[in-house]
């Protein structure tokens, strides 16, 4: 195989792997929990819970299908990739170190896929194939 078809796999893999994990680690368990959670999510950005918590579930939950299938990958890492520093360095600030580490290691694949893209094997290229091709 060339070597850019196992980096477009390893970028499958990544982008796959981190999604799949946000999706079902975080992102829907808020979605399913969504009435019990919205009166007490942290506003780390001044919006209101309700809003915080949607902007969460945004980002772990539709963010996360779209890495998954890498479409928009570009554009779907950073809002997982903002959630991730809030969590870091707001929501997280005065915790031990172990849990900004945890929302820190989400945030190197995103940034990652924000300066690679999603690889041969996303729908972005799909996509960028049918309009360069109309």
């Amino acid at each position: 195989m060339r070597n850019d078809t196992w980096i477009s796999l390893g970028l499958l893999v990544l982008r796959v792997g981190v999604g799949a994990f946000m999706l079902v680690g975080h992102g829907w368990g808020k979605l399913l929990g969504f009435t019990e959670l919205s009166g007490s999510f942290p506003d780390p950005i001044g919006v209101g819970s309700t809003l915080s918590l949607t902007l969460a579930i945004l980002a772990e939950v539709l963010c996360s299908l779209l890495l998954i299938v890498g479409l928009g990958t570009r554009f779907a890492a950073v809002p997982l990739l903002i959630t991730m520093l809030i969590a870091a360095f707001v929501v997280h600030a005065d915790d031990p170190w172990a849990k900004q580490e945890f929302a820190l290691l989400y945030a190197i694949p995103y940034i990652t896929l924000l300066l690679t893209g999603g690889g041969r094997f996303a729908l972005d290229r799909v996509v960028r194939v049918k309009v360069r091709g109309s």
